[in-house]
């Protein structure tokens, strides 16, 4: 599940953006008239569930992503009394969108990039695509996404699974070419990621999004073999974690260190390759402080560059793994220098940093254990540890538990 090169990506957004401006352009020029919708239309010729998939709406924030036109933003607008936010690139596109809905109550319609428009807007309660996620590159699309729902909030679109001649998904995470056709004749190529289920699944699932249900929508023409899915997906209101492997550690690797790092971007975390999205850390080397050791294992995961300084021990994780105690020690980093990037060797990598209000799901338990050590007030379950604080833990004078004293960091 690697992603393409950065220019690459780039470059089939950028043929995406054009192609969609040419698009809005071609149907303002023809004066190409809107029909109003009654339902929402998820696959082709109108299949799918109609607006039932989605649940109450009144007075909940909504955002339609990639809304075109815009005939369904307004739609839930009107009939359902939400709060529509209806987004997209094309100013062709959102032209002929102010052109008929621009006073409509409870719809604001805006031009803006899909991923800046997620990073910089409030959480949404809903938030819906027809076919506009496929246009850009999941890898920058679903961070994004993850952190602009709120905690138990909902996420449904549809992508393209096989295409009209009968090509079907890939498994890999790259874009490739689809013919666009114009009404009137011509047509417009763009880049799609066209992927299996369960590759949208997995990557959806790297992000803290629990995939729900999925829909087959075929088209109904004789001889169009055109299929698309739509994704029932929700952000569960707490984060899981996910075990370590079951044997014991060996001897030099009973005590362990994790690292704390938040900055403006949120909290870094990486990837291991068993799947566990981790703390930096490792295992405590004969004769290291904690510091030491917290400053030798960012550098050789990360490349990122600590003194021991700067380095506060928050306290020691006490479990048990195939009977025998393991000892983690969670450690705050309060400065550093340098871009977390993947090392050669490493088993953790794909670095990023993740707001604290939208941690994803599948943290290794260890990490999962420190962090709400760290602020105990963060909804993530986890099996039990004992921690002793080395100081006053995150929070201190709100009744945080185990607080001096030795205390259970639970679920």
């Amino acid at each position: 599940m690697t992603a393409p090169d950065a220019a690459g990506t780039a470059d089939a957004e950028q043929v995406n953006a054009t192609m969609w401006h040419t698009y809005g352009a071609h149907h303002l020029d023809r004066a190409t008239p809107l029909p109003e919708v009654d339902e929402i239309a998820w696959g082709p010729a109108g299949t799918g569930p109609g607006d039932a998939v989605l649940g109450d709406l009144t007075g909940l924030r909504v955002l339609d992503l990639g809304c075109g036109p815009g005939r369904h933003a307004a739609h839930l607008a009107r009939t359902h009394h939400a709060a529509v936010d209806a987004v997209d690139l094309s100013p062709t596109q959102i032209e002929r969108a102010r052109a008929r809905y621009g006073d409509l109550t409870g719809l604001r319609l805006i031009r803006a990039d899909a991923v800046g428009h997620l990073r910089a807007s409030a959480p949404y309660d809903v938030i819906y695509s027809l076919s506009a996620v496929h246009f850009i590159d999941p890898h920058r699309l679903l961070p994004a996404l993850a952190a602009a729902l709120r905690p138990g909030g909902r996420l449904y679109f549809t992508v393209l699974h096989t295409n009209s001649s009968g090509h079907g998904p890939s498994s890999e995470v790259k874009p490739r070419p689809e013919i666009l056709r114009l009404a009137g004749g011509g047509e417009l190529t763009g880049h799609m990621w066209v992927l299996t289920t369960k590759l949208w699944t997995d990557l959806l699932a790297q992000h803290g999004l629990r995939v729900e249900e999925v829909t087959v929508l075929d088209a109904p023409e004789e001889g169009n073999q055109a299929s698309y899915r739509l994704f029932q997906v929700r952000r569960p209101v707490r984060i899981t974690s996910r075990p370590r492997t079951a044997r014991p550690p060996v001897a030099h690797a009973a005590a362990g260190v994790g690292a704390v790092l938040v900055g403006p971007r949120g909290l870094l975390l990486g990837r291991h390759r068993r799947g566990t999205l981790e703390l930096p850390g490792g295992t405590v080397e004969p004769g290291e402080s904690l510091e030491e050791t917290v400053v030798r294992e960012l550098a050789e995961e990360t490349g990122l560059h600590a003194d021991p300084a700067d380095v506060r021990p928050l306290g020691m994780l006490l479990d048990r793994v195939g009977g025998v105690v393991r000892i983690t020690f969670g450690a705050l980093v309060t400065r550093w220098s340098g871009e977390p990037a993947d090392q050669p060797g490493e088993r953790v990598g794909d670095w990023g940093w993740w707001p604290l209000d939208a941690l994803p799901s599948g943290l290794f338990e260890c990490s999962a254990q420190i962090l709400t050590a760290w602020r105990p007030e963060l909804p993530i379950d986890h099996p039990p540890a004992r921690f002793t604080p080395f100081a006053e833990p995150h929070g201190a004078g709100r009744g945080t538990a185990g607080q001096g004293s030795l205390g259970q960091v639970g679920t």
